[in-house]
Order: structure tokens, then sequence, then C-alpha cells
């Protein structure tokens, strides 16, 4: 077992300097390698959102498929979809002036400004990502209030199904 104590040396003026004591199984002899082991664990609650999609969102505990290739089938795919909601949410808060079109289909981002503006017209260009997400979230039940922090991994998954479905009608509706 190793452990690595990490400490913040200069924190942001008014805040705790970060401290973190990590213990690992993985061989740790250098400080590049103590490195290594510090940024894999700043990575983790990427990791658990992403699982908590799969999780919450998609309910993948309670898949009873019949076989051990159905399931892998199936967690295969619902792992890309939980996946590019996670890429979306994540640029949106770290890039949110990106524009939504590198994330969402043009029918996609078309449908969601659409039912978003209530005024039934397609709009003049893409919104950017920050405010995609937020209107994905309203769909899916987010207030949007001042005082509301953030929206959620579970507001965003059924925001998500639904402009799915709102999606699929609209191509329905617009074939030629």
């Amino acid at each position: 077992m190793y452990a690595i104590h990490a400490l913040e040396i200069n924190p942001p003026d008014g805040e705790e300097p970060v401290e973190w004591m990590l213990l690992s199984n993985m061989p740790v002899t250098s400080l590049e390698e103590a490195c290594e082991r510090v940024h894999w664990y700043s990575l983790r609650w990427r990791i658990e959102m992403f699982f908590k999609v799969l999780k919450s969102g998609f309910r993948v505990e309670a898949c009873r498929l019949g076989t051990a290739e159905r399931l892998i089938c199936y967690l295969t795919l619902m792992s890309i979809v939980a996946w590019r909601l996670f890429m979306i949410t994540l640029v949106a808060r770290t890039e949110p002036s990106l524009p939504c079109t590198q994330f969402l289909s043009e029918q996609e981002w078309t449908v969601l400004a659409i039912k978003s503006s209530g005024k039934g017209q397609i709009p003049g260009e893409p919104p950017r990502i920050a405010e995609a997400l937020i209107w994905i979230a309203k769909l899916g039940g987010y207030l949007a209030r001042k005082s509301d922090g953030p929206p959620g991994t579970l507001v965003l998954w059924r925001g998500w199904k639904r402009l799915m479905d709102l999606t699929e009608g609209w191509c329905l509706a617009n074939q030629e």
C-alpha cells in the first residue's frame, strides 16, 4: 500500500487548502507517479457521475436480459448515450459559450429551441451549449430559478429522454 499526501500550497483567497491522503495499491516511487495518482483521483467525481447516469437514469441494474451477450450489448449502447449526456453537461459548465451544434444535431437543437422559446419558430442561429443544457434540464422538470444550483444528472436524463422523443416526432412529421 502506498500513501500520497496532497496539500494545496496556494488556495484561492478565503478558501481552505485542499488536502487529500490517498491510498493506492499501485507503486508510487516518484513525484511524477504521485502526481499521476492525484490526477486520477481528481477525475473520480466524473466517473461517479457517469455511473450515476447509467444506474439512476438508465436503470441498468434493473435490466433483466436473458443472456450475458444481450446485457453486454445493452450496456454498451447505454454507455454511449450516458457518455454523450455527461460530456454535454461537462462542456456546458466549462466552455458555456460554445455553440450547441458541436454536440447536438440540427434536428435536436432546432426542436429544443422551438420548444423552449414557446414561439413555434425556428431560431436564426443555434444557442450556446450552456443555454441548450438549461433547456434540456427544463424538459426534465428543472425550474431554473436564480437560487437553484446547476441541473443535476437525473433531471438532465429526464429532459434528454424527452428531447429524443420530441426530435423523433419532428423527424417523422417532416419526412418528405
